[in-house]
């Protein structure tokens, strides 16, 4: 395994590659890997010759200077954890060298950003798609990996991906969970001890309304999430939407013929967990 902390090593590296026919898969992290982060790798390490991954905290992505500034650092530890995947490259690059030059793409991300998480965090879209742009020029993946916990994040890449006709296939892997159920997230080791043992609500919450669907109106759905997640101490429900899965459009009534999906944002204390969950296939 090679690290490279600048953009041109990593091109040079992935052009070697390319010449030998080696098909490269990608797989974008902020660090604080977790095994969902490593599931996306071993999928990636399965369909691809070689994969490359990248460990980098973006802070466009974040509209709250106190979240970015929290946001675990584990470089160390991450190493060795990808080293033992076998991971050929990783790309650590600093802020500097990954905004140097003047960025001037345009995005259009249609109804996608106007929902969930681009109303609670103005500009983290841009943000991302910024970086994530970025990081396709410099290792020209033939695939990447992202997982379907940052569902709306999927959906985005995958516009822009087309809309630029970007030659990079994205693919979207399952969230991976704990034995409890909690979502893995780097944000969970933020939890205390205390918040940890009661966080399996949330996706304990989200079955429930899968059960709920089509007995009770969306808006009543709605209701009894908030109500069983504002009921633990210290939890606060930011959102729950009912959307369509395809294009995110937020529902009011069972009646979308397409698959519905869950999307939920949980406030403990000043962590903000996300998770998601099919509601009628």
């Amino acid at each position: 395994m090679i690290v490279l902390k600048l953009r041109q090593e990593v091109n040079n590296a992935i052009t070697a590659l390319h010449a030998e026919n080696k098909q490269v898969g990608f797989v974008a992290t902020m660090g604080a890997l977790h095994q969902g982060h490593l599931s996306l790798i071993d999928i990636a390490a399965r369909e691809n010759d070689c994969v490359v991954c990248s460990i980098f905290v973006n802070p466009l992505q974040f509209n709250d200077k106190a979240d970015f500034e929290k946001y675990p650092n584990t470089l160390e530890a991450d190493l060795k954890l990808l080293e033992a995947k076998k991971c050929a490259i990783v790309f650590v690059p600093d802020v500097q060298e990954m905004y140097g030059n003047e960025d001037t793409t345009q995005f259009e991300f249609g109804n996608l950003d106007k929902v969930m998480e681009g109303v609670y965090r103005p500009g983290h879209f841009l943000g991302m798609a910024k970086v994530v742009k970025r990081l396709f020029d410099t290792v020209k993946p033939d695939v990447a990996y992202f997982g379907e916990k940052d569902f709306q994040q999927l959906a985005i890449i995958r516009k822009f991906t087309h809309d630029l006709k970007l030659p990079v296939k994205v693919v979207g892997c399952p969230i991976m969970r704990e034995t409890d159920g909690l979502a893995m997230s780097s944000r969970n080791m933020l939890l205390s001890k205390e918040e940890r043992l009661v966080s399996p609500i949330i996706f304990k919450t989200l079955l429930g309304a899968k059960k709920k669907v089509g007995k009770i109106s969306i808006s009543e759905l709605k209701a009894w999430v908030e109500a069983e997640i504002n009921a633990v101490n210290h939890f606060k429900l930011e959102y729950f939407e009912v959307a369509e899965a395809e294009n995110l459009t937020l529902l009011n009534e069972w009646k979308s013929l397409a698959p519905i999906m869950g999307f939920i944002v949980v406030r403990v204390n000043n962590i903000r967990l996300i998770d998601n969950i099919v509601l009628v296939p």
